[in-house]
């Protein structure tokens, strides 16, 4: 086998392999619909990476059960701004500390 075609079939080989990488995301199948607020118990946002090209939002409500929302949706991005504002809003601002000479 001539070494061109050696380095075509490596070529190849490597863009197939980053290929079914990039397509290892969790969310295979996102949904259109919320469920009551009342019953998420934990939302986890991914943002899109090398394996994964696009940013995912996966909910688990009280019983257990997991789904992914579908990003795009405009009520899914009103949940979010207000879980990400009720989140700045209990964090705890930075106290000045001082420090005393031993």
């Amino acid at each position: 086998m001539s070494s061109f075609m050696k380095v075509f079939l490596l070529l190849a080989l490597m863009v197939c392999i980053s290929k079914a990488q990039r397509d290892q995301c969790l969310c295979q199948h996102v949904s259109n619909r919320i469920g009551s607020k009342s019953d998420i118990k934990d939302i986890q946002i991914y943002p899109a990476t090398t394996f994964c090209g696009k940013v995912e939002i996966v909910v688990t409500i009280n019983s257990g059960f997991r789904y992914c929302l579908n990003p795009k949706l405009k009520a899914v991005q009103k949940i979010m701004a207000s879980v990400m504002k009720r989140k700045t809003s209990t964090t705890a601002s930075p106290t000045e500390t001082t420090s005393t000479p031993y």
